[in-house]
């Protein structure tokens, strides 16, 4: 089976994670420890959350600050409107952010959130079959 596993550094691991399973991850313990906390979205995509310091042992780059600087941009697809909605709400309850307003593509419903981080994830709901053709 392939995997995806999103890799980021975070300042307050405890604060991340409490974030994370209000997004609705749950927490592998298979794979935490003091410095990482594993994070399970689905059977194929896992977020670890790292401290600085661990991060740090996997790259000889300077970590980006993504409080004032996009890294990257993380997309989760879901079953519905609704459920893009009670995440994000989820999300700004447990202190995140919504940086941009909601986006309507017609086809696609989106919102998006940053975690303490500045770590931006877009939340959106696609109905397929409303997809232009051209």
């Amino acid at each position: 089976m392939k995997q995806v596993f999103i890799n980021l550094a975070v300042k307050d691991l405890k604060k991340s994670m409490d974030f994370y399973t209000e997004l609705g991850f749950t927490n592998n313990p298979q794979f935490s420890d003091d410095s990482a906390k594993c994070m399970v979205w689905s059977d194929a995509i896992y977020l670890m959350l790292l401290t600085h310091q661990k991060f740090s042992t996997f790259t000889a780059k300077n970590i980006a600050d993504t409080k004032g600087n996009i890294a990257g941009l993380f997309s989760l697809s879901v079953g519905s409107l609704d459920e893009v909605n009670q995440i994000v709400e989820n999300g700004l309850k447990a202190g995140g952010v919504e940086p941009v307003e909601f986006k309507d593509y017609s086809f696609m419903q989106q919102r998006t959130i940053e975690d303490f981080d500045g770590h931006t994830w877009e939340v959106f709901y696609m109905d397929i079959s409303k997809i232009p053709e051209e």
